[in-house]
C-alpha cells in the first residue's frame, strides 16, 4: 500500500467538491467480509475536540450493517477516471453481487479496517455518534418532501478520523 500518514489540519481540498461532486466510498467490516457504498453526502469538521467526518447511510442500504456492526470505517476519496467504478459502487448490492471485484477497485486494510489502493485520500474513522433522521426535525420541510418519498430516512454517523492517508507519488 503506498500511503503516507499526514496530519489532517495538513489537508488543502474543497469538502463541497470532493464529497458533492466527485464522491466518496464508505466501507466498513472486516478482511473476511467488508461491504462499501458510493456517497455524495456528508462533511468534515471538528465536533467534541475531535477532527470528525459525517457520513449519511439509508437503512436498506448493505454497508449499513457493516457500519453498525464495527467500530471503525473508512471513507475513502479516488483521482479523475474511477467515476464508473463509483457509480457501479453505489447503483448495485454487495448483497446480490461482487461489486467491488466488477469495479476493479482493490480492498486493502489498515488498522484491520477496510479501504481501496486505488485511492487519492483515505479517512480511517472510530464511530463516535449514530443517530436517525425523524421528519417531525425537518425544520425545512420540503427537504422531508423531496429527498424521502418513501420515508427511508438516513442514519447520521460521527466518526473520529483516526488516520488520514494520502497516496504517495
Amino acid at each position: 500500500m503506498a500511503f503516507k500518514e499526514v496530519k489532517a489540519e495538513e489537508l488543502q481540498f474543497n469538502p463541497f467538491t470532493k464529497i458533492g461532486k466527485e464522491w466518496m466510498l464508505i466501507t466498513a467490516g472486516t478482511e473476511e467480509k467488508y461491504n462499501t457504498m458510493t456517497a455524495s453526502w456528508g462533511g468534515v469538521g471538528v465536533i467534541w475536540g475531535k477532527d470528525v467526518v459525517t457520513a449519511y447511510i439509508r437503512p436498506q442500504r448493505y454497508t449499513k450493517e457493516f457500519v453498525d456492526a464495527n467500530d471503525t470505517f473508512t471513507i475513502s476519496f479516488f483521482p479523475e477516471g474511477y467515476k464508473k467504478a463509483l457509480s457501479l459502487c453505489g447503483s448495485v448490492s454487495g448483497r446480490d453481487r461482487d461489486k467491488i471485484s466488477e469495479s476493479g477497485l482493490t480492498a486493502c486494510f489498515v488498522d484491520g479496517a477496510p479501504a481501496f489502493e486505488e485511492a487519492s485520500l483515505v479517512f480511517v474513522c472510530k464511530k463516535m455518534y449514530h443517530g436517525d433522521l425523524f421528519p417531525e426535525n425537518f425544520d425545512a420541510p420540503e427537504n422531508d418532501e423531496k429527498w424521502y418519498p418513501e420515508k427511508d430516512y438516513h442514519t447520521m454517523y460521527i466518526g473520529e478520523i483516526l488516520k488520514v492517508l494520502v497516496k504517495e507519488g
